[in-house]
């Protein structure tokens, strides 16, 4: 069978794939038509920029809640599990599509069939699902495309109020969002792959030129907690490293584009190569980060790094620049959503063209519109951030696991071992969900009930406005170090 892939992943799976062949042998990677693909390379560098990006800047903050070898072991932990995670949902959606017969089961269609073959409760409520996919697929990316704009903004603003004068910062988001709107007009992701190159060498640059700070003046490491940093602190770990890592709408993007899905998953495939050189490159910055820094590593490592010398202020352009040129692949999702998933679901859309155009222009300027009303979106974006990883990375793919092999003839290996593990991504991801969620209304609350949210003055950096407003992409807004030890779990 086709998916000899799948058994590397999950070899103890291979039982329950033993009864493939029930349909003829039908193989949807045979089956898949892509009208534009991306290689391999491609794959590999967009799927390397959909991860890697400002919430990077949060990691040595990491380090100092969990100590040196608990922050690396912890790290690689989560990173697995999530990693697992979405496997599981790409593994699952190739067996819908096999079992469907068709060459490739979008994440809500596959997410209907595996609730109709499982537990009659999962049956009445699967339709729902797709909607519930969708909306925060959606919900998610606009975040992120909102949080990338104010960062670029604010990047900008600071780098011309060192140099020239001092300007309101919506202005910058203004002026950001009509230079987006080019480039968010690309709609093939093959199309994209250059500026995701581009945007890997610039992203890379800038943190390898902030790593100079973190080498000059490091203190003997012995000054630094080895084993275990503050225990109170450390679930707050967990919640940089959540939100650091995945973005689950692109991946699924990549691989579905890709001229050779096949190399997609397995032990040396694209998804596992990229995120080796996420995971080794996250441990480098947040562990010398920390030696650096120590107790006064801020909660974006770029506070920590000298404003006006010439090349933190490079650095921080690269890094600026490559999140302006991430803004097209962040925001594919929505646009793919919103028009094959409904709007030209059947590919029948009159002048489809000139109305995804007029969308995508629309898209940009809600997104716009939403930053210069509230550039601070820290607990929305925490809330976001909570759905995101709790439903579409642990919750959904256990529970569609769990439902397609539920029918007598399939079954979850040896001791039910499958359904113990995916019982214990639900229970994870639903502890993520509500106390993410309490914590993020209570966020709203307190931010938008009152005080001086003003973007006026010099004061204002991009380091500072991400870290007060981005939570997805830095986890740290609606975690500030005083927070109550227990907010992400």
């Amino acid at each position: 069978m086709s998916l000899r892939y799948s058994f590397l992943v999950f070899p103890t799976i291979q039982t329950q794939h033993s009864n493939m062949g029930d349909k003829g042998g039908f193989d949807p990677y045979e089956n898949r038509n892509v009208a534009h693909p991306i290689s391999d390379i491609g794959a590999f560098f967009s799927l390397l920029k959909c991860v890697v990006g400002t919430g990077v800047m949060a990691i040595p903050l990491s380090f100092n809640y969990a100590g040196i070898v608990t922050g690396i072991i912890l790290l690689v932990s989560v990173c697995f599990m999530l990693i697992h995670g979405m496997q599981m949902l790409i593994i699952c959606m190739i067996e819908c599509s096999r079992r469907m017969q068709i060459g490739y089961a979008t994440y809500p269609v596959a997410m209907v069939y595996s609730f109709d073959q499982g537990p009659r409760f999962f049956k009445y409520i699967s339709k729902a699902g797709t909607y519930i996919v969708d909306g925060v697929l959606a919900f998610s990316q606009f975040g992120v495309c909102v949080v990338y704009n104010v960062f670029v903004a604010a990047t900008l603003k600071q780098l011309i109020d060192v140099n020239w004068g001092v300007a309101d910062l919506r202005i910058y988001i203004a002026v950001i969002a009509l230079c987006l709107i080019p480039p968010f007009q690309i709609r093939k992701l093959k199309y994209l792959v250059p500026f995701n190159i581009l945007a890997s060498i610039l992203i890379y640059t800038g943190f390898s030129l902030m790593m100079y700070y973190l080498f000059v003046g490091l203190p003997p490491i012995t000054e630094r907690n080895i084993f275990f940093g503050r225990i109170d602190k450390l679930p707050l770990f967990f919640g940089i490293a959540l939100f650091s890592i995945t973005s689950v709408g692109v991946m699924l993007a990549v691989e579905a584009e890709m001229a050779k899905p096949r190399h997609y998953l397995g032990w040396f495939g694209i998804l596992d190569r990229a995120i080796l050189l996420v995971i080794i490159s996250y441990v480098t910055f947040g562990l010398m980060g920390y030696w650096r820094y120590g107790d006064d590593t801020a909660g974006s490592i770029a506070l920590n790094i000298p404003t006006d010398e010439v090349l933190s202020q490079v650095a921080k352009g690269f890094i600026a620049s490559a999140i302006f040129l991430t803004y097209p692949l962040a925001g594919f999702v929505i646009i793919d959503i919103i028009m094959n998933h409904f709007w030209n679901k059947n590919g029948d859309l009159p002048n489809a063209a000139l109305k995804e155009s007029i969308l995508r222009v629309c898209t940009v300027a809600l997104i716009c519109i939403t930053a210069i009303i509230a550039p601070n979106l820290g607990p929305l974006l925490s809330l976001v951030g909570a759905l995101t990883i709790s439903l579409l990375n642990l919750v959904f793919p256990a529970l569609i696991e769990i439902c397609l092999y539920y029918p007598p003839e399939y079954n979850y290996g040896k001791l039910k071992w499958v359904l113990v593990k995916d019982i214990f991504y639900v229970i994870i991801g639903i502890l993520i969900l509500v106390q993410g969620t309490v914590f993020s209304i209570k966020d709203m609350i307190s931010e938008w009930g009152g005080g001086d949210t003003t973007t006026e003055g010099p004061e204002t950096t991009a380091e500072a406005t991400t870290a007060n407003m981005s939570a997805l992409t830095t986890a740290l807004t609606a975690a500030p170090p005083d927070a109550p030890g227990f907010r992400f779990l």
